[in-house]
């Protein structure tokens, strides 16, 4: 039987990706492949054939166009986090909503979804003829999907710097995750699942923090966070200031429910929260 053998420039093209692992980039752009080539012998004419049959045969994943990541699939060679490659996606980025949640370790719910924040100016990848590409569920890259969250500049910030294994990614902290909770319950799984991520999170909530968060964001926002910190019993100055916040007509508690259900006169809120009870 005849032995089979890779093509030289196959071979050349796996010494790259591994020498991208020793230096460390995981996620690389074509450029600093091009700058590494020639130390394992590969010419810049067949560097672009070279990335091609390394796609092909998943040792690397094409992000955007001229960005790759090294492939989980890889023998030998450390694949980049999903965090680390939601971080190269998209700038500013902060890992955000349901993905933050289940971070701060607020719900046991696993996010099938990397969930992005990012501002309305920059500019998010676009759906493409192959590979990558947005469908119902989000932006996909290999098997997982990521979806960006866009907001004005003024309202991108409450994000902290932490490791996530041997990456260092940026996240929404745990004050700002609870109000885009309370702005966006469906991107959480829901407003019941945000009630119970205060029920559990409460004790580490910085009360002065996200009340300030809340009267940077909307007034529906702060209104609701009012409801929430005074049914968890807490009653100072924080509270007082988010009740004493102007606000034009009734807002719903639960953005995403139907508007029916009880006046609460204090904080302006129809509560429309039917067999829901805060411990």
């Amino acid at each position: 039987m005849a032995t089979v053998t890779r093509p030289k420039r196959t071979l050349v093209g796996i010494e790259l990706a591994r020498l991208l692992a020793r230096e460390g980039d995981r996620v690389f752009t074509t450029e600093r492949a091009r700058e590494l080539a020639p130390r394992v012998g590969l010419k810049e004419s067949y560097l672009l054939e070279a990335l091609h049959h390394l796609h092909r045969n998943d040792w690397i994943v094409p992000l955007r166009r001229g960005l790759y990541a090294l492939s989980s699939t890889t023998p030998g060679i450390p694949n980049a986090h999903e965090y680390e490659i939601a971080m190269s996606l998209v700038n500013p980025a902060a890992i955000s909503h349901w993905s933050a949640l289940y971070h701060h370790g607020l719900t046991e719910q696993i996010p099938t979804t990397i969930f992005i924040l990012t501002t309305t100016e920059a500019s998010v990848p676009r759906v493409r003829n192959s590979g990558p590409g947005f469908s119902r569920d989000g932006y996909k890259v290999g098997h997982t999907y990521y979806r960006f969250v866009q907001v004005k500049s003024h309202r991108f910030f409450g994000t902290e710097r932490v490791w996530i294994s041997d990456a260092r990614i940026w996240i929404t902290d745990l004050e700002r995750t609870l109000i885009d909770g309370l702005t966006m319950p469906r991107y959480f799984g829901g407003f019941a699942e945000i009630l119970h991520s205060f029920d559990v999170g409460m004790e580490r909530v910085d009360v002065e923090r996200i009340t300030d968060y809340a009267s940077r964001m909307d007034t529906s926002t702060a209104k609701r966070l009012g409801w929430v910190l005074e049914s968890h019993g807490i009653d100072d100055n924080n509270v007082d200031r988010l009740a004493s916040l102007p606000v034009k007509g009734w807002r719903k508690l639960d953005p995403s429910g139907p508007k029916k259900g009880r006046q609460n006169k204090r904080w302006m809120l129809i509560e429309n929260l039917p067999g829901v009870i805060l411990t």
